[in-house]
């Protein structure tokens, strides 16, 4: 098998990815649907009312994340992923029915936001920690990429597949089909052969087990640099669902087959860097500055396009610049961190990124609706480039390189050592 899918060799993660994939396009179709559901039915075009939504989905992330790393170093990841996809696809199914039904209101979007984003505060750390158990240590970065491609994958059909259907049939029936596509997850998670899992040695019981992971953090310099990035990427120039809804709407006023349409462009550049990252051995610094560099470079030209289409152009190299910085960053936890603390690791890199996507959203969805859909994507852009140029400085004073060497190891092909 190419070296770009080795981890499918493994039947357990074979089963997995399979289940993965029919999931999160019921993800992505879910919501191109909750923002379209906010934006135009239960609301007259209000970008605070979407960032309120993602706020409310993201937050708790940044609350409870870290409890569920702890969840994911002392218990089955396994046992904790089927009860959280229970969860999530219950969720989707009220929503979906209220909908139908004609009852759904305002506040019933913000409770199912809050709902899918305390169920996937647990999930979240114990599914990406679970990669190390289906796959093995030699084939982590590996596998970390397919996952990103199979997210992508779905990024690129399901917005378009949502666009159509809500313009066909409206938002409900796209709720109910996503509720549905959980079944798949939950099913591939009995059918994978548990003796033939590699679980890590399990975090023993104590107090203070969160402030555990939060001082191994702070020891380690490398993941102080992906957490602030993170953070701030997160917040700003991560917020794509309420910037292209704002864009496609009030901007060059197109309907949901357009909005759902941007959702698909920018998911080629994002299929793209994740099949790239899947050909790599490991993470490298240059990759991750240079995906963040990207991000601010391409996000503040997207803010000048002239048209619709140009705009959808340039988020396809918005796409693979942010999956390069995403997947450098996850890599990099994953190879690096002692399997004992990499769930609470990793639950903190989640709440970070997805904490600052809950800050970020409403300030981003409120700039649009004030001063115009393009002051919101131009000062996204901004506030990345100046963070990842500030990143590269920081970088050469610790390295005793200069800032022009640095940017050298950014744009061209050369060997680094991993994060």
């Amino acid at each position: 098998m190419s070296a770009m899918f080795r981890a499918l060799e493994n039947r357990n993660y074979r089963i997995w990815a399979a289940g993965a994939l029919v999931s999160n396009v019921g993800t992505w179709m879910q919501r191109v649907a909750q923002d379209w559901l906010v934006l135009t039915v239960l609301t007259n075009h209000s970008g605070a009312a979407v960032g309120i939504t993602t706020s409310l989905q993201f937050l708790p992330m940044l609350l409870l994340g870290p409890y569920g790393g702890v969840l994911a170093d002392r218990y089955r990841k396994r046992v904790i992923l089927l009860w959280t996809q229970v969860a999530m696809g219950l969720t989707g199914l009220v929503l979906g029915l209220l909908v139908v039904t004609g009852t759904a209101q305002l506040w019933h979007a913000y409770l199912a936001a809050l709902c899918l984003g305390i169920a996937g505060a647990i999930d979240a750390p114990s599914r990406q920690a679970f990669v190390s158990e289906l796959v093995g240590q030699d084939n982590i970065s590996n596998a970390v990429a397919l996952n990103s491609a199979s997210f992508n994958t779905a990024r690129l059909t399901g917005p378009a597949v949502a666009g159509l259907l809500i313009a066909w049939v409206g938002t409900g029936p796209v709720f109910l089909i996503n509720a549905a596509s959980f079944a798949a997850v939950i099913i591939s998670l009995f059918r994978i052969h548990t003796p033939e899992l590699a679980p890590p040695a399990k975090a023993g019981r104590g107090k203070h087990q969160v402030a555990e992971g939060v001082r191994y953090v702070r020891r380690r310099p490398d993941l102080v640099l992906i957490m602030v990035l993170v953070g701030i990427l997160g917040a700003f120039g991560m917020n794509f669902p309420i910037i292209n809804a704002l864009m496609a709407t009030v901007e060059f006023g197109m309907g949901p087959g357009e909005f759902g349409l941007l959702g698909s462009i920018m998911a080629v550049g994002t299929l793209a860097g994740a099949l790239l990252a899947a050909r790599r051995a490991g993470p490298r610094l240059r990759f991750l500055l240079g995906g963040a560099l990207g991000l601010g470079v391409f996000t503040l030209l997207g803010s000048v396009s002239p048209s619709f289409w140009l705009y959808a152009v340039v988020l396809i190299p918005v796409g693979l610049a942010s999956i390069t910085f995403l997947n450098s960053c996850n890599t990099s936890i994953q190879l690096s961190v002692e399997p004992q603390f990499r769930g609470r690791v990793l639950a903190l890199y989640l709440a970070v990124l997805q904490g600052g996507t809950a800050v970020g959203a409403p300030l981003m969805g409120w700039i649009g609706s004030e001063f115009g859909a393009r002051w919101s994507v131009a000062a996204g852009g901004a506030v990345v480039l100046v963070t990842a140029l500030f990143a590269v400085t920081m970088v050469s004073r610790r390295s005793h390189m200069t800032f022009r060497d640095n940017l050298r190891i950014v744009f061209r092909r050369r060997r680094q050592p991993a994060l």
